[in-house]
């Protein structure tokens, strides 16, 4: 199972010119094919008066997800090397959308390649790229008495604590990446009083 992967830092744009023609490159975090493609509509009615809004997308912790579109443009031009460079950056979870206002010369087919491609590249040079890791949650019922010094110990030792519930006793939630690692913590931090339950899993961020 993968347990990070490599998703944009925010979303953000870039525009490039070249021989007059214009290429803004929008991307955005997304999770659904449906959310990547209400990002390609909403730029086509935003930005009405371009000639192409050209596509590519990957979705999915293993990138299992890939689609591209040359919206009019020479086939394999536009998507396929847009969506080459989100492959080549390791990026996941994305919507690349190239919009371009032809400036009114031709640039042929390796000059097409070479535009979209530099524009995804500009792209992702501005908005950065960072690790999504996935985190497995457990919750720690201990006495009220010793939430507090449990958590503080937990935290020091750089465990994320999501939150704390009082009832008949505390309930922590914590999230780690991995759990052998964490249980033989939790039995030295509470000499072995705390038994960690599995609650699920988590991605961050």
């Amino acid at each position: 199972m993968v347990s990070s992967y490599l998703v944009i830092a925010r979303d953000g744009a870039a525009q490039i010119e070249v021989k007059r023609s214009k290429f803004l490159c929008t991307l955005q975090r997304v999770s659904t094919e449906d959310a990547a493609r209400a990002v390609v509509e909403r730029l086509r009615k935003e930005h009405w008066d371009a000639r192409h809004h050209c596509s590519a997308f990957v979705l999915g912790p293993d990138a299992a997800v890939q689609r591209s579109s040359d919206d009019g443009e020479p086939s394999g031009t536009a998507g396929a090397p847009m969506l080459e460079v989100l492959r080549g950056a390791g990026v996941s979870d994305v919507v690349a959308v190239v919009t371009r206002w032809f400036g009114g010369t031709l640039l042929g087919a390796g000059g097409l390649v070479r535009a979209y491609g530099d524009a995804v590249r500009a792209a992702l040079d501005e908005v950065g790229i960072l690790e999504r890791r996935r985190l497995l949650t457990f919750d720690l019922s201990v006495s009220h008495a010793d939430a507090g010094r449990l958590e503080s110990d937990l935290r020091s030792r750089g465990i994320d604590v999501l939150g704390t519930t009082y009832d008949a006793r505390a309930v922590l939630r914590v999230a780690v990446p991995e759990a052998a690692a964490f249980q033989a913590l939790l039995a030295e931090l509470s000499a072995g009083s705390v038994t960690a339950v599995p609650v699920g899993e988590l991605w961050t961020p």
